[in-house]
């Protein structure tokens, strides 16, 4: 970023603090050393290191040995905040930011005379230079790209989701205070926060993750952090397929629901895949099409050139300017939108997304919380009489299903394993009761010796569904027939 000559510049003045917090006289080096406790004085004045760790008993933790190396970094960490001039540091780029603190803890450490390996060392280096510069403990378990779910129960308890399957890690805070600092800033880089007054919240990283929050005093046993971490690599339903979550001819039939501009609803619980998913159908919309995406905590990941992204705001510290889901959904009817994304739909905003769908915004798509098809359709109308609606309930059902042309059901099944279980049509509504038709569903036949579920999907056999006209609109109408067929003979 800076040449070669600017960087020395920088570093240099960079140590300007440290230079002064570590003086070449070595009575003075003691004395500072002794003020921030990073080192031991016996009584003729001698510096005295930690003893050596030792080596836990066969079968034993070895908790001294990591007690000793968190109360070392917790020493060398204080005395870096004394020695780095904080002001400089941010004018440097990341790389030359963590070169620069690098060089300042090593002669923290060689002050310290602390009996390190080179790998121990650089052990301590990383987790540091973690802890000012990215999201100290969290910053490996960020970087792997095959967990799924990172749990932070306090300090001291960190799980993950990996394949599936939570377990517990070995990563740790130094306490309670720098997980809360970590959650603080995490927020404040979306502009929202955390504390006493407002202890819960939602966020996101950088790279999109969901992120969220609840600090004392409603999580009794320090701070809970909670991130669904994405891909990099964004999935396609092609890798679906290999995966076992639909069959190649079922994803054939969710591409043309997306291209031909089906109001999808895509229902799941929690962990079920319901975002990513959605991310997959939106794969299939035209690259000129506007769409507008209205989120929590901006999650989504549109390849579209043409996205505007919303974002709901909670209340200031006085309880004042916050923005619903509602607000932003109804403000979407202004930007002339082609397409409406709903992030998550759990309130009052259900009425608005269904009176967007059957308005001329076709192609429009959310998921919602829901076992199955049918209970979805439940859910919606719950959330629209608990938004205030006093309408009757054939006035709702006869929204519904003017609205939705198909429902996505995703589940997560206790093997760990996604499986996309239903592909349902809303039809209409025959008397006070929505009538649905599924076009392909999982069928769970038991388990291997390993656990693992076995199942498989099947097409229900039906040749004609309703959006066949639409499909025929779009030129879709060989495709669909063709992929319907050949999903019918793979159950024969």
């Amino acid at each position: 970023m800076f040449g070669k000559r600017g960087a020395d510049e920088r570093l240099k003045s960079l140590k300007v603090a440290h230079a002064t917090a570590w003086p070449d006289k070595p009575e003075s080096a003691l004395a500072v050393m002794a003020d921030l406790a990073i080192v031991n004085v016996d009584t003729k004045g001698r510096l005295t290191s930690a003893p050596p760790a030792q080596s836990a008993p066969a079968g034993q933790p070895a908790a001294r040995k990591d007690e000793q190396y968190y109360a070392l970094k917790t020493q060398v960490f204080a005395a870096l905040i004394e020695a780095i001039d904080v002001s400089q540091l941010a004018k440097m780029g990341a790389q030359e930011s963590r070169e620069a603190i690098e060089d300042i803890v090593k002669d923290i450490v060689t002050a310290k005379k602390v009996v390190m390996s080179i790998a121990e060392q650089d052990a301590l280096l990383q987790d540091i230079c973690n802890d000012v510069l990215g999201y100290g403990p969290l910053e490996p378990l960020l970087a792997r790209d095959d967990i799924a779910d990172i749990m932070v129960n306090g300090a001291d308890t960190v799980y993950i989701e990996v394949g599936g399957r939570v377990q517990k890690t070995d990563i740790r805070f130094r306490d309670n205070a720098q997980l809360l600092h970590l959650c603080q800033r995490i927020v404040s880089q979306v502009g929202r926060r955390v504390d006493e007054s407002s202890p819960i919240c939602d966020a996101r990283l950088a790279d999109g993750s969901r992120v969220n929050v609840i600090a004392p005093p409603l999580a009794i046993d320090g701070p809970t952090l909670t991130i669904r971490k994405f891909k990099k690599d964004k999935l396609t339903l092609d890798q679906l397929v290999r995966f076992g979550t639909i069959t190649q001819e079922g994803a054939e039939v969710l591409q043309i629901i997306g291209r031909v501009r089906c109001n999808v609803i895509v229902s799941g619980g929690t962990g079920s895949g319901k975002t990513t998913l959605l991310n997959c159908l939106t794969r299939y919309i035209e690259a000129g099409e506007r769409i507008v995406t209205c989120e929590d905590a901006a999650e989504l990941q549109l390849q579209q050139p043409h996205v505007v992204r919303l974002e709901t705001r909670p209340p200031n510290i006085e309880g004042e300017g916050q923005v619903t889901m509602r607000d932003l959904v109804r403000n979407c009817l202004r930007m002339r939108p082609e397409r409406i994304i709903v992030g998550e739909v759990r309130g009052a905003e259900a009425f608005d997304l269904l009176q967007a769908m059957n308005t001329g915004h076709d192609g429009s798509m959310g998921t919602l919380h829901a076992n199955s098809p049918r209970e979805a359709l439940s859910r919606m109308e719950s959330m629209i009489t608990m938004g205030g609606y006093s309408l009757p309930s054939k006035t709702i059902r006869e929204m519904i299903t003017s609205s939705v042309d198909v429902i996505v059901q995703a589940a997560r099944l206790r093997d760990g394993s996604r499986r996309i279980t239903h592909i349902t049509e809303v039809l209409g509504l025959e008397g006070d009761v929505i009538i649905t038709q599924d076009l392909f569903v999982y069928d769970m036949m038991g388990e291997d010796a390993q656990g693992n579920i076995l199942g498989k999907h099947r097409s229900t056999g039906v040749g004609r569904p309703r959006f066949w006209d639409r499909a025929r609109y779009f030129g879709e109408e060989k495709r669909l027939a063709a992929a319907l067929d050949a999903a019918e003979q793979s159950v024969l």
